[in-house]
This record gives structure tokens, sequence and C-alpha cells, in this order.
């Protein structure tokens, strides 16, 4: 049995304690921030393969419970033309669908299952670094206390601290020239079926929106943004200002999107949107990153959490069947995969981007043209159809 130190208690980092817990190693959550941070974010959709990743574990109920089922996405422009509409993401065999479910929701249910199986999760611990021997990892953290374990996994995102430890000239994270915002709604009545989501290819920018079965709208833009934004300016982004912005952008657009904003009591800051097209060191003795860390990828893949949760599977069958070099073979298990996933997302939402009138024009044409002949080919497939064979053992 292994002691197990995991830096940063999101979901990458919950998902991950919980599947290790389950093959009979120990655990341990350190989270930076103070249990009350957990209340913010925006919605996620979680996708088959993420979910069918959760099974082993038991945490699939837990998960269909949070959400509702998103089985299709209708596309379509900002002039109002609907395009095409297709199944989002296929179904397992027993007919689950993706389910959409608020992020904030989906962490607060996963960190309070971890507690009821006795993971301990320690809050207010920054790491800040972390030193090995042959034998143990000792994390260090901001408050002068230290952690001594087996393995110490760095689940701590885009900017993890984890993963300059490892590798100090390990690459930023790529800027893509989008900001993300969004809110929900409860007194917008669209006529939309519930579960299907609607997304539009804006005259400016791209908006998107779901009607969950209570008949509350859940939706998120994506807003073009030649320059990286910084702290100061996306703190200016907010309130009057930035509601007044997105309904200038959406203005002209024959879509329900400044319907659904000018209703919106809370628009969420808009954050800025970045991948990482390659991490070249995933780990160094016995500290390894997973998750965003790893290999971030941009929203525009719908696949961020189920890498999460692929990677806790993988890492987890690895700890199982070859602890010895269970680090090493989890990268040449999940290398691949992950970065075709991240690639794919960078082609996804470069088509989000508003390039100027004649840009626009020949952007809605082949987006157009595609959608009214599409491929028996679904570029996307690869991503929400890979099963993880939990029963299969793992060589290294």
């Amino acid at each position: 049995m292994a002691r197990v130190l995991i830096a940063g208690g999101g979901i990458a980092g919950t998902i991950t304690a919980i599947a290790l817990h389950e093959v009979g190693h120990e655990p341990a959550l350190y989270e930076a921030y103070d249990r009350t941070a957990d209340g913010v974010g925006a919605f996620l959709t979680l996708a088959v393969n993420g979910l069918d990743a959760l099974a082993p574990f038991g945490l699939k109920p837990l998960v269909k419970g949070l959400g509702f089922n998103t089985p299709r996405m209708s596309m379509g422009l900002g002039n109002g033309k609907r395009l095409a509409e297709f199944p989002l993401g296929g179904a397992l065999p027993d007919g689950t669908v993706g389910q959409t479910v608020w992020r904030a929701d989906l962490y607060a249910a996963l960190r309070d299952e971890a507690a009821r199986r006795g993971v301990p999760t320690a809050y207010n611990k920054r790491l800040v670094d972390a030193t090995q021997t042959s034998s143990q990892v000792t994390a260090q953290f901001e408050d002068g206390t230290t952690a001594s374990g087996d393995l110490l996994i760095g689940a701590d995102g885009l900017r993890s601290r984890v993963r300059r430890i490892i590798d100090p000239s390990a690459p930023k994270p790529r800027y893509v020239p989008l900001l993300n915002t969004g809110g929900r709604v409860t007194c917008v009545d669209l006529g939309d079926e519930p579960g299907v989501m609607h997304m539009a290819f804006g005259r400016k920018a791209f908006f998107a929106h779901v009607v969950h079965p209570d008949g509350s709208v859940w939706w998120f833009a994506n807003v073009p943004h030649a320059d990286e934004p910084d702290r100061a300016e996306l703190a200016a982004l907010s309130g009057p200002a930035w509601r007044a912005e997105l309904l200038r952008l959406f203005a002209r657009d024959r879509i329900p999107a400044a319907r659904i904003i000018e209703a919106t009591e809370e628009i969420y800051q808009p954050w800025a949107t970045y991948d990482f097209p390659s991490v070249p060191v995933w780990h160094r003795g016995r500290i390894g990153i997973i998750g965003d860390a790893a290999h971030a990828t941009s929203p525009a893949a719908g696949q961020g959490a189920s890498m999460a949760i692929e990677d806790a599977a993988t890492l987890a069958r690895c700890l199982r069947d070859v602890p010895e070099t269970a680090l090493a073979t989890f990268e040449s298990l999940r290398r691949a995969r992950v970065e075709a996933v991240v690639a794919q997302g960078k082609r996804n939402g470069d088509a989000k981007g508003a390039p100027g009138l004649v840009g626009r024009l020949v952007r809605d044409f082949f987006i157009t043209r595609a959608m009214s002949k599409p491929s028996a080919d679904d570029p996307n497939e690869f991503m929400w159809s890979h099963r993880i064979d939990w029963a299969e053992p793992v060589s290294a």
C-alpha cells in the first residue's frame, strides 16, 4: 500500500484519490484554497467516455443524479439558420448519454464522497516545493508545514506548481484567443426541448445554450480576444459593462442570445482559454502530474473533465498492477491520446473566431457545406468512443 500525496483537490485530484483508495492505496488530498472556494464555476458536459471510466468506482450513478441527459446537439449560424442536429457523443450500452452538470455541484458531491470513503483532505495547503529520496517524497506548503509519502501527484491544474518542480523549463500554457463566460436563467421560455445543446456561430461571437428539465436555461459564450488578457483586464470585464458588451456582440444575431443575456441575473466574469499542445515532462522520480497540469485542452473539445477521469482510472490501474513503474507506464498509456484530444479541441475552437466580414462569410460557407453533407467519419468520435478496460491487467 502506497501513501499518495495529491496536490489539488478539484475534480481531477478528488477522483484520483477515490480511484487510488479503491485499489487499496492511501491517498491524501492537499487543496490550496479554503473549503468555501468550491462554489465558483459554470457548467460542463461529461462525455460518455468519462462516465464509463467512473463505473469501476461506483461514481457513475452519483454523477447521473447531479446532471441531466444531453443526447443531441443542434448547430446553426447567427442568422438563425439551423444547419444540422446530431447525437452528442454517443451512448453506453446501458443507454447512458452525456450528462450536463454544474461544475460546483459535481465538485461538492465528489468532495463529500471522498470524505465518506475515508480520504482525508487538508485545505489552505498551497504547495511551494517538494523534495524526494529513493524511498519517499516530502511536500512543502506555504504555511510552513510538510507532508511525506511514497508518491506526489500534481492535480493542480493549468498553473501547476508540481509541473514546475519536476521541470523548471516546462512550457507555459498556450493562449487560445477566446474568452469564456456564461450563466443560467430561470425566467426565459424558449420552447426548446430539454437536453438539446443549441450552438451557433454568431457574427461576432459563439453562443450555446441548453434547457434543463426544470425549464432553466444554461448558457455559455466564446468571445474572440486576440491578445492574452491579464488579471486586471479580466476583472474590468464584469458587471453592467460586460453585459453591455455581450449584448453588443450578439445584437445583430437572430438567435436567443441577447434575450438570454438580458434575463441573466449573474453573468460570469470572463476567463481566458488555454491549452497545452505538449508537456515534455510528466514525471520525475516519485513525482508526477495528471489532468490539466499535464494536458489542458480547450473547452471546445468537450473533454476536459473526461480526460481527468480517464487519467484517474489509468493511474489507479498502473498503481494496482505495475507499482514500481506506475508513473512511466501511465504516461505511455495516456500521452498520445491526450495530445490528440488537445489538437482536436484547438481545431474545434479555431472555428469560433469572428475574422471580419469576409472571413466570417467564408467560415459560414464552409460550415454550411460541411453540415449539409456530413462525413461518415466524425472527427470527434475518437474522443468519446474510447473505453478503459478496468479488468485488463496493465503490463510495464
